[in-house]
């Protein structure tokens, strides 16, 4: 058994090889990846992606990618397509083949029966002397000098190549497409993510109480207030209008002070122009703001008008963080 020092140093080796193979992918763009870009710009179909082996894996990643920032793709093995799964390709549709060699036998009976459906096929091949890359109507070169595999066999630095290729031609796209914080939030619905760029205040602060007081409220109409709606403020109004903000703090800082309690009233110990978000924001624009102020609620306006309060546990409960 390797020392952890050794393991270490195991990891570091693949990482640097990694890293080089990566670092020098940009010398091999030529026109075509433009052309890629500006093709499958202009199709009404789908970007068919296929592979085999490990290839097929990073072509199914590179679907996903695609698909999540607005170029629609379908995933097809290269084995299963020669079996039925051709029928999946209509006119119109680009073809992006992954291949480190280009030259597998599989790769050698699904080309030609690509190019009989006429359909654009781009090679993103490793070797651009290959079957494939002679064969393709462009080619994308991810060529590595070798695997982080110390026996050069094992699609170690040749995958992450194609990856990141594939990742270059997925950000092209999408910045080309213009595509928007708004519109990666439709794809994105569920999770955490999701909530982070569509989860907007007012879904949170209709769930919790609206504590409010009148500024010539007393002490104890104030800290009943607080208590019973549990959000640790409250807001102060003059009539309708939005006064100040009586926190937890405040009731805390208010008995150190030398008046008597019973005689001081709400306008006496809240705070003047409290911070305050619009209902229609973003629930992370408001935790951004949370975190930037130190606090842990904040007041909730719509058209100028107090309508309530959304607090940091409603925002961590959601999983936005």
């Amino acid at each position: 058994m390797k020392t952890a020092e050794e393991i270490n140093q195991i990891a570091q080796r693949t990482i640097g090889e990694e890293a080089a193979a990566i670092g020098q992918l940009g010398s091999f763009l030529t026109d075509d990846f433009a052309k890629c870009v500006a093709l499958i710009l202009s199709i009404e179909g789908r970007v068919i992606v296929t592979g085999i082996g490990k290839s097929a894996n990073i072509a199914a990643k590179i679907v996903s990618t695609f698909n999540s920032t607005g170029t629609p793709a379908i995933f097809m093995h290269a084995a299963d397509a020669i079996h039925g799964d051709l029928g999946m390709i209509r006119p119109g549709d680009v073809i992006i083949c992954l291949s480190k060699s280009g030259d597998t036998p599989e790769i050698k009976v699904l080309v030609p029966l690509l190019k009989l459906m006429e359909n654009k096929l781009i090679g993103l091949v490793g070797n651009v002397d290959s079957y494939l890359a002679r064969n393709a109507d462009f080619v994308i070169n991810s060529t590595v000098a070798r695997e982080a595999c110390p026996n050069n066999l094992a699609p170690t630095a040749s995958t992450t190549a194609q990856l990141v290729m594939g990742d270059a031609l997925a950000v092209a796209l999408l910045e080309c497409r213009g595509f928007t914080q708004e519109d990666f939030a439709r794809y994105h619905p569920g999770g955490a993510l999701g909530k982070r760029l569509y989860l907007r205040v007012s879904e949170l602060y209709r769930n919790n109480e609206k504590p409010e007081v009148q500024i010539n409220d007393d002490m104890r109409s104030v800290i009943l207030e607080i208590s019973s709606k549990r959000l640790g403020a409250t807001a102060v109004l003059d009539g309708e209008k939005l006064a100040g903000i009586i926190t937890d703090g405040d009731i805390r800082r208010m008995l150190h002070r030398e008046e008597p309690v019973h005689l001081l009233k709400a306008s006496d110990i809240m705070t003047r122009d409290p911070l305050t978000i619009n209902h229609d924001i973003l629930v992370a624009d408001a935790l951004d703001l949370m975190r930037k102020n130190n606090i842990t609620q904040i007041l909730v306006l719509e058209e100028g008008r107090y309508v309530g309060v959304i607090h940091l546990h409603d925002i961590l409960k959601e999983g936005v963080i």
